[in-house]
């Protein structure tokens, strides 16, 4: 009887100010269903209220994340979680998808739980900006344990990536990767690639800045792949070997098979296809219709071999339309004007920068040929930067 008044006094107590605290405007109240008989009985209404007036749910997300917040005594924590990552910089689009991702953390101390793991991330170098950029694109960080997940995933990923710009880079597009064990799994790759393989470490961070997915492979998923790159005829010893392993874990084997007898189809022997897949392993990842219509504008209207082009595989990991056929035609405009004299199309011309191939060949004769530049503005060609490395590819 006495635990029965108590509970009755406690639930009434709390019935009051939720009804006091909603009445009167506040930026958030918890609200009560009230029972036959006038007794205050909890109830997921006042929940799924509170999650559309103060955190924006829409009643369908409010009412889902309502069953993980049934027990809370009272609006007091989650208002505090609230009032808090306000003060961080967190805006109500952030706090709504946090929110939804795991409504939990309306229930977490702030002093204990959250704080503490902003803070971490502030030490570790990143800005208040870039804080909030990373629990927002990742929020199940803050369920990582500072000392034994936190800070040994910051300092693994800083060592691999040189720097916090490609950590941040990552968190936005490739949020899986910071949650890679690092001793089952990270190490003994890395160990793997550089002792086994005879990869140098520089090579592998070079493929793990553009795919850190390649280290979160199980070992012997990773195995299977160096057996399938070996069997490609890709040498370990080069650069291609470790984009290799990238370029194969999105392929099956069937598919890699598949590949290769549509390739003999268009009249690849085989000796050409070893060479042009080992030489660059991402062909395997493009369509059926982008081989067939390179492989065919390469041959008849370039007039290489295919065995040239097995020697220069990279030709077709080159935009037709950004850059092959422009450059093809500014050559034919200026062989018809009589300013180009060498019979084809250099191979070379193709890797040239933008910036190297216009004044070479456009702005030089723009005065005579002003229809020069409207071959690119036709084409819209365009290029991240001045180095050959940046080849527009189309998949």
């Amino acid at each position: 009887m006495l635990l029965s008044a108590r509970r009755h006094n406690s639930l009434l107590s709390w019935f009051q100010l939720s009804r006091f605290r909603y009445l009167s405007s506040s930026t958030s109240s918890f609200a009560v269903d009230v029972v036959a008989g006038g007794i205050p009985s909890p109830d997921s209404h006042f929940i799924v209220e509170y999650l559309m007036k103060s955190c924006g749910l829409s009643a369908a997300e409010a009412a889902k994340a309502s069953k993980s917040l049934a027990h809370l005594p009272s609006a007091k924590n989650p208002d505090a979680v609230l009032t808090f990552m306000r003060s961080q910089g967190f805006n109500a689009a952030h706090l709504r998808e946090i929110i939804c991702f795991q409504p939990k953390y309306l229930c977490w101390n702030v002093e204990k739980n959250l704080s503490p793991k902003l803070q971490t991330l502030r030490e570790f170098g990143f800005s208040q900006y870039e804080v909030v950029d990373i629990v927002h694109s990742s929020p199940s960080i803050l369920s990582l344990s500072i000392h034994g997940r936190l800070v040994p995933r910051l300092k693994m990923w800083e060592s691999l990536f040189g720097s916090r710009h490609f950590i941040l880079k990552h968190f936005r597009s490739k949020k899986r990767f910071f949650y890679f064990n690092i001793e089952r799994v990270l190490r003994p790759n890395l160990k793997f690639l550089r002792d086994e393989c005879g990869i140098s470490e520089e090579r592998i961070l070079v493929v793990l800045r553009v795919n850190p997915d390649l280290l979160s492979l199980k070992p012997d998923t990773l195995r299977a792949l160096v057996v399938r790159a070996d069997e490609l005829g890709v040498p370990r010893k080069t650069g291609k070997f470790i984009w290799s392993l990238s370029a194969l874990r999105m392929v099956s084997k069937e598919k890699v098979e598949a590949q290769r007898k549509f390739m003999k189809s268009l009249g690849w022997s085989d000796s050409e296809l070893s060479s042009l897949f080992s030489k660059s392993p991402t062909l395997l990842g493009l369509s059926k219709e982008l081989l067939r219509r390179k492989t065919k504008y390469f041959v008849e209207e370039v007039g290489y071999t295919l065995s040239s082009l097995a020697q220069n595989p990279t030709l077709l990991a080159l935009s037709l339309e950004k850059r092959v056929i422009p450059r093809l035609r500014v050559m034919e405009m200026l062989r018809s004007k009589g300013l180009w004299t060498q019979e084809g199309m250099p191979i070379l011309y193709f890797y040239l920068s933008n910036t190297k191939f216009m004044n070479m060949f456009v702005h030089r004769y723009k005065e005579v040929i002003p229809e020069l530049l409207d071959i690119f503005s036709e084409f819209e060609l365009g290029e991240k930067g001045n180095d050959a490395s940046h080849l527009d590819c189309e998949n």
